[in-house]
């Protein structure tokens, strides 16, 4: 008969000072900052930012890595991301290569369906931003959540 190993969890918070999102324009600088520049009009990519329960970072996750037009997203890896970080929050990120801020009819049915997984794990879905060099788009500014 095989032996079937234990699964062990473990969490150790950063003694460091943490980051506290207070607006979207605050996500959003600090989704800037750890993007790389010199790929953001290159291709597609989607992170999620993870919050406490007083919306302090806890960490940024990169989630995926597409092509020009799209990434793949999975909300179970998402969700899995957030629980493993102990998160009461999270806000979803990707940026549109084409600098074009508008969410396409996928960006909108995805955000829906991550606010309602979000719900059942108690997981607050605060926002997704859609995001450029130059801008951005909050979708709880912007009616779309």
């Amino acid at each position: 008969m095989n032996k079937v190993s234990e699964i062990q969890v473990s969490y150790t918070s950063a003694e460091s000072p943490k980051v506290k999102i207070s607006t979207t324009e605050k996500a959003y600088r600090v989704l800037l900052e750890n993007w790389d520049m010199n790929t953001i009009e290159l291709c597609e990519e989607f992170k999620i930012l993870c919050l406490n329960r007083a919306n302090e970072v806890l960490g940024i996750y990169h989630h995926s890595k597409g092509g020009k037009s799209g990434t793949v997203v999975d909300q179970k890896l998402i969700f899995a991301t957030a629980l493993k970080c102990n998160a009461s929050a999270i806000i979803v990120c990707h940026n549109h290569p084409s600098g074009n801020l508008t969410p396409s009819d996928s960006d909108i049915k995805l955000t829906k369906k991550l606010k309602k997984c979000g719900s059942f794990l108690e997981i607050n879905v605060m926002d997704h931003l859609i995001i450029s060099k130059n801008g951005y788009l909050s979708f709880i500014n912007s009616g779309n959540m």
